[in-house]
């Protein structure tokens, strides 16, 4: 999916778009497909719009969550904390003081595992799995501007297929 950018043309419209919808398709790939069609072919895309409907949340269980993976996320994330810290730390001091840097990222790693089994015991209770959660649609339209559906229905037949 596409993120508005700060240097894009325009900002991001709080409505729905509005228009004659081209085609229905089950995955945003497929719309994402007709729209570099469209593009191919040489019609005007910048006022097209893909819309997803009837959206779901989809939570994908990843795994069992056991104290010692909480306990080694919890000092990886700790050590990554430590090492940024600790360069922070060696750039804005005196070069003699590099040789703390191992110290820093253990201390980073203990205090990852702290804090990250203490929150495991507190939430136990309520799972114990990771997992990941998503917002889909159940499918997608690609919209055109009112009354420019003809045109660009005739792109779409005279524009290449993509290759899967």
């Amino acid at each position: 999916m596409s993120n508005p950018s700060v240097f894009s043309r325009r900002g991001p419209s709080p409505e729905i778009p509005r228009g004659d919808v081209l085609s229905t398709v089950d995955t945003y790939v497929e719309a994402q497909s007709i729209v570099n069609r469209l593009a191919h072919a040489g019609y005007n895309v910048s006022n097209i719009a893909i819309v997803g409907r009837d959206l779901v949340t989809v939570e994908r269980v990843t795994g069992r969550l056991t104290y010692a993976r909480v306990a080694l996320r919890g000092a990886l994330n700790g050590a990554w904390f430590g090492l940024f810290f600790s360069l922070v730390l060696s750039l804005l001091s005196e070069p003699s003081t590099t040789f703390v840097m191992p110290a820093v990222i253990a201390i980073g790693a203990g205090m990852g595992v702290l804090i990250t089994l203490a929150m495991y015991a507190i939430r136990r209770r309520r799972h114990d799995f990771s997992s990941v959660q998503q917002v889909l649609a159940s499918r997608y339209e690609v919209t055109v501007p009112s009354g420019t559906a003809g045109a660009a229905q005739r792109a779409l037949a005279e524009a290449p297929r993509d290759k899967p």
